[in-house]
């Protein structure tokens, strides 16, 4: 789950040059403990990219989790506990807080998504609107939200868009050529942005149809025709209060891309105790 390319480079980033005040302050032979505490209600998640951060600063810190990912946590509550020399505790701390607020972040929003829609059998997923880089991590947290994972990345299932038939000429020809170059057990998605262009997309044989950017009342129209035809997903400008009128047209997926590109960090902190 842990990228250790992707943590050497934030440890690299934020100590690269060293710990210019802790190192004027303590010695390699001083030790510390302390935790790391919540300050808000929220979904854990990163605890194990947490762990491989200590682990890469000293193999001499110790580290006792209290909770796990995916769990729901309390304000106050304290999630991990730590002890070791006091210099890679301090280089580790901004490191191991960045992973775990925002990956905590993205668990907790999507925690909210999936329990709206849960009740009406509706799937949310991600996209790929990450940071660079961060993705696995993102998907990640993602699921331990309680929501899923779309496409990781290109290579990953058919999903024709408009650019693709823009340059393909025409909706049909672009599906035409990926029935006869994609793997044989490959969906074939279809980006569609009306009524009409999910009918040529269904005679056309996509397999799954992407709703984007359609009222509440052209999605409902679209399950009352095609509902058995093709999967039908739902993307753009879905929130959380707009969320359950989406749910309640019958759809299969709902594709949010805020679970992912602009969440707001937990909030959670690293203690020393005195």
């Amino acid at each position: 789950m842990f990228d250790d390319p992707l943590i050497d480079l934030a440890l690299r980033e934020d100590a690269g040059l060293g710990d210019l005040t802790s190192e004027a302050i303590f010695s390699m032979a001083d030790d510390s403990q302390g935790r790391i505490v919540a300050k808000e209600p929220m979904v854990l998640a990163g605890l194990e990219v947490a762990l491989r951060v200590f682990e890469r600063c000293s193999s001499d810190i110790s580290v006792e989790c209290l909770a796990g990912d995916a769990q729901k946590i309390i304000p106050g509550e304290t999630v991990l506990r730590f002890s070791g020399p006091t210099i890679p505790l301090l280089i580790a701390e901004r490191t191991v807080l960045n992973f775990m607020q925002n990956l905590s972040g993205i668990a907790t929003i999507c925690r909210q998504y999936a329990d709206i829609a849960i009740p009406y059998g509706v799937r949310i997923v991600d996209t790929r609107k990450t940071l660079p880089g961060f993705r696995s991590l993102a998907k990640y947290a993602v699921r331990c939200g309680g929501c899923h994972n779309h496409r990781s990345g290109l290579g990953d299932h058919v999903l024709i868009k408009e650019n693709h038939i823009a340059a393909a000429g025409s909706l049909e020809a672009a599906i035409e050529r990926c029935q006869a170059r994609a793997p044989h057990l490959c969906k074939i998605e279809v980006e569609v942005v009306d009524i009409a262009m999910a009918g040529k997309a269904i005679a056309a044989g996509a397999d799954v149809l992407l709703l984007d950017n359609m009222s509440v009342e052209e999605i409902g129209d679209c399950v009352t025709r095609y509902k058995y035809q093709a999967v039908l997903e739902v993307s753009g400008g879905v929130t959380l209060d707009t969320l359950e009128s989406y749910c309640r047209t019958g759809v299969d997926v709902i594709s949010v891309g805020a679970l992912t590109h602009s969440v707001r960090a937990a909030d959670l902190s690293m203690l020393f105790d005195v």
